[in-house]
């Protein structure tokens, strides 16, 4: 018995339950042994994570493919697993040590705090899954995955160390983004982009061989920086070669103020002639773009800050070098001084001597730390890399030659960009949580990498033994006596940078590198479904990885989502005040609700625009599924065992037929080319306007008749249709789906492994033998249930094009009437004008729907329309409503007109703002996209004025 309301909280906790104790979602289940797989291994959310907007929306696409093939009888295989985000899991706990006033983690020793960690992350990490589950995700939840588990810890080793005997993994000085706050490296992602108001500093560098004078431009070059406190390991000044102000100084030096430094002029078209002075100045230890610099010109690097940000030069080899006396006690002065308090300091130095030409505020982007929030610094120093460049081929062959393609395609373009220009990947993080990597160093910096300390110390002995450095005989008693050898090598303290393991994740998760079976079955997967943001940082780290020790791409396709934003297309923040939680949506109106939201919305290439409006909205879809069910319920629908729906007599069943298969075709085949808002919109609009609002409308009289053959029949119709909806939605409404599925009929299985509503390939000679060994093999029997019958695609074109009739007559007389502010009370004549005698006969057998639906009273034929009536044309009939007398044309006239001003006005409004390049420039793009909206929703109000006007005009 359905119960009288749809309640989502009532149901949601029960259905999850019933679908973990039949092991639903598990991979590999007997009744699958033989079946096709099908693999997605789910983006893994940090350890630390909270369901967020974005990952509502990846998750639910996720699951609408799994759900659906799953019904189409594979065996599918959702891989779950968290991953363990070294430096926001370090930061969770460092906070937690701080705020009970506990030792920090460096008073607490590196093992100790590692134990902390864990014992944090058994307690309160992966609070994420359990919200996944209450969106409904159907992973296999028994197969669930940490990125540091055993395991996954050995496939991370084993591949650090074969790439590094490849030569694939080195270890470099190069600059990398530095957080001065958290001390360590971190990879762009992290990485914000801020606007700050700052101000442009133009410095005048000395020419040497020239007497300085502020007041003689040809004694010194202007240089423009945001920095100027770096300026103390600038190691030359930059002009473009083709700049005829600077061509005659290229070669030349000039004397960097403060300091005194002789550094030279260099000619290098990174130097913009537009811009600023035209010379920049070179700090090739503190500037990325510099660092490029550096290298075409063989210039030194010297780094001046430490890695807290503070002035280190005192007793820096590569500063002093080269200085004048003097400079020496200026380098002792800021020495250990914050680089902002040094920017200070610097500047005033510089104006004092006369070396500080002009101060322009300046609006531009720093780089700040996402988690740290502080600005941060490019620093020169030593970390392990990944020969990116070289990993990147087979990559970007694999998508060329389309083994791997991306859905929408022009996300090709942009994987193409980043992977052609790729740089070294750094590796190497100053963390304690994470992977900690396999090299070990010997008492004279030798490194050995190996996977186990026992093997790094085995390999240190013969080396050292080669050199010469230790005996046979010393190297077998540090062999014996482990207390011999305590301290001879060291580990590296560095961790690896999370993505290094997360590139592993399609396989490493399958049990690689041991020869387990689910390799060769779930490998590669079948789609990744995953964010714009992360195509360079995991995805083609993936398909590195994947094609390098699988010989395989991870997935053929890469379907990219695009944003959730609010509802005025802003971009989701909590400095904006405009997050909206997932979880309290689900609250509100339920998983389904949400879920179908974001699929209905989720267009390829076109963000999402999420208002709660929208989610309540879906929520009114899902109760009316259910009052539906309640409907048919409440008139005894139900299926009788062997019932055939190709075999129904009565037009309006073999329409409902008709429209049901078509429905379902849509929406297979929307599934399967990641058009997910067009198979939701098409299930929407098939329940909500067909079979609601037509089918159980037009079924009525019937039902609510006396009984007869026609009365059975169509009892078992909307029983089946009913079904078959369920089957439809349960990939995006999954627990109201299964609710309805357990309480509307008796059921030997769950509706998450029903089969889907369309043919799988299976012939009925294949069934027949399939059904005949059954008997013998308890295996067979469970695996008929999950295989859809093979049926040819129902059509009944004969019922369409009568029902359809009906419906579209109907629907046109509505829309007059609302044009034209008809009372609903009032009964309007309707005129068939010239129809053939089918539409005719047509017409008598529908009468009475045609006028209880569409407020008509009297129904007549003629040859042609009566002078002042209103004309449709429907399906090539001509059908007119005699209006004359109903309503005043000349008054309905004026209102359109009224209408249609306002309408052009609005158009016009909307043109002028977006033909403003000013507006489109300045503007937030939210703000002119939402110009755009208002343009072409007045333009289609005005088009439908028009239609109405017309009518009015040819009924006049």
């Amino acid at each position: 018995m359905i119960e009288k309301t749809y309640q989502p909280a009532e149901i949601e906790g029960r259905i999850a339950r019933a679908w973990d104790e039949a092991d639903a979602f598990k991979a590999g289940r007997p009744d699958r042994r033989n079946a096709e797989p099908y693999s997605i291994v789910i983006p893994p959310p940090n350890v630390t994570g909270s369901l967020h907007m974005g990952h509502a929306l990846n998750n639910t696409l996720q699951d609408i493919l799994c759900r659906f093939e799953r019904m189409r009888g594979r065996d599918v295989l959702w891989q779950p697993g968290t991953d363990h985000a070294g430096i926001a899991t370090q930061m969770v706990v460092e906070r937690q040590l701080m705020e009970r006033q506990e030792p920090g983690r460096r008073d607490m020793g590196r093992a100790k705090f590692l134990e902390r960690v864990w014992q944090w992350k058994a307690e309160s990490g992966g609070v994420i899954v359990n919200q996944l589950k209450r969106l409904g995700a159907s992973c296999d939840w028994s197969r669930e995955r940490f990125t540091m588990d055993e395991g996954l810890s050995r496939a991370v080793v084993k591949v650090f160390v074969e790439l590094h005997r490849q030569g694939l993994i080195y270890k470099d000085k190069r600059l990398v983004n530095w957080d001065p706050k958290l001390l360590t490296a971190i990879s762009d992602l992290e990485v914000q982009q801020i606007e700050v108001k700052g101000n442009l500093w133009h410095l005048r560098y000395p020419i040497e061989g020239k007497s300085f004078d502020p007041a003689d431009p040809s004694s010194f070059i202007v240089v423009a920086t945001t920095r100027p406190e770096t300026m103390l390991g600038d190691t030359a000044v930059a002009v473009n070669p083709e700049d005829e102000r600077y061509t005659h100084l290229i070669g030349k030096h000039v004397v960097l103020p403060l300091v005194g430094r002789r550094i030279p002029i260099v000619g290098d078209e990174y130097s913009d002639p537009e811009k600023g002075s035209g010379a920049v100045k070179i700090t090739p230890a503190h500037d990325f773009n510099d660092f490029e610099v550096g290298k075409r010109h063989h210039l030194p690097q010297i780094s001046v800050l430490d890695i807290e940000g503070k002035i280190s030069i005192a007793d820096n080899s590569a500063y002093l070098e080269g200085l004048p006396e003097g400079a020496h006690e200026f380098a002792d002065e800021m020495e250990g001084t914050d680089r902002f308090a040094a920017r200070k300091i610097i500047v005033q130095r510089l104006d004092d001597f006369g070396f500080l030409e002009k101060i322009e505020p300046n609006v531009h982007m720093v780089p700040h730390g996402d988690r740290s929030g502080v600005v941060i610094e490019p620093f020169l120093t030593d970390q392990w890399y990944v020969d990116a460049k070289t990993m990147a081929q087979p990559a970007i062959a694999a998508v060329r030659s389309g083994a791997t393609t991306f859905v929408p395609k022009n996300w090709e373009k942009t994987y193409f960009e980043w992977m052609e220009n790729i740089q070294p990947w750094c590796i190497s993080r100053q963390l304690w949580w994470g992977h900690q990597i396999p090299a070990w160093y010997g008492p004279d910096g030798k490194v050995f990498v190996a996977e186990t300390e026992e093997e790094a110390i085995g390999n240190a002995l013969g080396y050292y033994v080669e050199q010469e450095v230790i005996t046979p005989a010393q190297a077998h008693e540090m062999t014996q006596d482990a207390g011999k050898r305590d301290g001879f090598i060291t580990r590296d303290e560095d961790v690896l940078d999370t993505w290094f393991s997360s590139a592993l994740w399609p396989f490493s998760t399958l049990g690689w590198p041991d020869e387990a079976p689910e390799i060769a079955r779930y490998y590669p997967t079948n789609v990744l479904v995953t964010g714009f943001d992360i195509i360079f940082f995991w995805v083609a780290r993936m398909m590195m990885m994947g094609l390098h020790f699988m010989d395989d791409v991870p997935f053929p396709t890469v379907y990219i989502h695009a944003l959730v934003r609010d509802e005025k297309g802003a971009k989701m923040s909590k400095s904006k005040g405009n997050v909206i939680d997932p979880l309290n949506l689900i609250d509100q109106y339920g998983a389904d609700a949400l879920r179908f939201t974001l699929a209905a919305m989720a267009a390829q290439g076109r963000d999402i625009k999420l208002a709660s409006s929208r989610v309540e909205g879906y929520r009114n879809f899902a109760t009316k599924l259910w009052n539906a069910c309640r409907f048919a319920e409440m008139n005894g629908c139900a299926t009788p065992a062997g019932f055939d729906y190709t075999s129904a007599k009565e037009t309006l069943n073999r329409w409902i037929a008709h429209e049901t298969v078509r429905a379902v075709r849509e929406v297979t085949e929307a599934i399967e080319t990641y058009r997910f808002n067009d198979a939701a919109g098409a299930a929407y609009r098939f329940v909500w306007n067909v079979y609601c609002d037509w089918y159980l409308e037009l079924a009525k009289p019937v039902l609510m008749g006396e009984d007869s053959p026609a009365k059975a029949e169509t009892r078992a119709m909307v029983a089946w249709a009913r079904d078959e909806i369920l089957k439809l939605l349960h990939p995006f409404m999954p627990f109201i789906t299964e609710e309805l599925w357990a309480v509307t009929a008796p059921r030997d299985n769950l509706l998450v492994l029903a089969p889907w509503s369309r043919k799988a390939g299976f012939s009925d000679e294949q069934l027949a033998v399939m059904t005949a060994s059954a008997a013998s093999d308890p295996m067979v029997a469970p695996a008929l249930l999950n295989i859809p019958t093979e049926q040819p695609d129902f059509t009944d074109d004969a019922a369409e094009a009568e029902i359809g009739w009906v419906v579209d007559l109907v629907t046109a007389i509505r829309s007059v009437r609302a044009e034209m502010n008809i009372a609903p009370s009032t009964l309007t004549p309707l005129v068939l004008a010239g129809v053939p005698a089918e539409t005719q006969l047509r017409a008598e057998r529908w009468s009475d729907v045609i006028k209880r639906l569409a407020r008509v009273g009297d129904i007549s034929f003629a040859d042609a329309a009566p002078q002042g009536a209103v004309q449709l044309l429907v399906r090539g009939d001509v059908a007119a409503l005699p209006l004359k007398g109903v309503i005043d044309f000349a008054v309905e006239q004026a209102r359109l007109e009224k209408e249609l001003g306002k309408a052009e006005a609005d158009i016009k409004r909307a043109e002028a703002k977006l033909a403003n390049e000013k507006f489109v420039a300045n503007a937030a793009e939210e703000v002119v996209e939402e110009e755009r909206e208002k343009r072409e929703a007045a333009l289609a109000r005005k088009m439908k004025i028009l239609e109405a006007l017309l009518r009015i005009k040819n009924a006049s």
